[in-house]
C-alpha cells in the first residue's frame, strides 16, 4: 500500500507523518523505517523506529533513491512500513514529475509487502490523477 499525505509547505504534513508512525509502531509486529532530509525530528519518533537521514548517503537522483529504498528492504525482512518525509527533497524530485517514482514505489510495495506513507509538498490538484486515490484523508 502507498499512502500520500499532501499539502503545501507548513500545513502540518510532518506532524501527521510523525503521529502516524508513532501510533503504528505499537500495532505492528515488524519494523518501521522513517526517511527524512535531516535528524531534526529524532526525538519526536519512538525509539523503535529507525530514522535515516537520506542526504548522509549522497543520493543524487531518483533512481539512486529507489535503489537505496530497495537496499533497506533487502536487509530487513521484518520491515512493514516506510515513511518518507520531504519526499520531493529526499528523492531528488523537486520540480520534476513524480509519476515514474510513485509507480516504482507502488511496485516495490506490492512485491515486498511494505507499506509506504509519503509526505509530498504539493496540493492535491498537483498530484497525478492515477495516484489521487492514494491520498490520505485529513484526520
Amino acid at each position: 500500500m502507498v499512502q500520500l499525505i499532501v499539502g503545501s509547505k507548513g500545513e502540518g504534513k510532518t506532524k501527521r507523518l510523525l503521529d502516524k508512525a508513532n501510533s503504528e509502531v505499537k500495532n505492528i509486529l515488524g519494523s518501521i523505517c522513517y526517511l527524512d532530509k535531516n535528524t531534526k525530528h529524532m526525538y519526536e519518533l519512538n525509539n523503535k523506529i529507525r530514522l535515516i537521514c537520506v542526504p548522509d548517503f549522497s543520493i543524487t537522483n531518483v533512481d539512486e533513491f529507489i535503489g537505496f529504498v530497495c537496499g533497506i528492504i533487502s536487509q530487513d525482512h521484518d520491515l512493514e512500513q516506510m515513511y518518507f518525509d520531504s519526499f520531493l527533497d529526499i528523492s531528488c524530485l523537486k520540480d520534476q514529475d513524480i509519476t515514474g517514482a510513485l509507480r516504482k514505489i507502488a511496485g516495490v510495495s506490492e512485491q515486498f509487502s511494505v507499506d509506504f506513507i509519503i509526505s509530498i509538498s504539493k496540493d492535491e490538484a498537483e498530484i497525478p490523477e492515477e495516484f489521487r486515490t492514494m491520498i490520505a484523508a485529513v484526520e
